[in-house]
């Protein structure tokens, strides 16, 4: 087995797993149980992404010398906690990482 037809293997059987939610219960109603659950499935995946991104290698010394990067996410993460808007807050976040950044931090 080439690495090529590993590739396309596993891009085919993730589209099918994708493809047979649309196809069978794509004209039917989530359960109300899935369907609360699902609402958590995108603010968890941006923080898997963006703490990681932040926290970086330093692990918990990062938050006893933080840097500009973790003040820039407490501000945003204060801010999308108080207003619930996330394209706003994610311009807070990067306007206060960038000023941050100009001061020196």
């Amino acid at each position: 087995m080439t690495v090529w037809l590993a590739f396309v293997l596993g891009g085919l059987v993730t589209y099918l797993e994708r493809a047979s939610f649309v196809a069978f219960i794509g004209d039917r109603e989530l359960p109300v149980v899935i369907a609360r659950a699902l609402r958590y499935v995108g603010p968890a995946a941006f923080a898997a992404i963006v703490l990681p991104a932040t926290v970086g290698d330093k692990g918990m010394a990062r938050f006893v010398a933080p840097d500009a990067r973790l003040i820039a996410l407490v501000i945003a993460g204060v801010f999308m906690y108080r207003v619930r808007n996330m394209p706003v807050m994610l311009v807070v976040g990067m306007v206060s990482l960038w000023l941050l950044q100009w001061a020196g931090l």
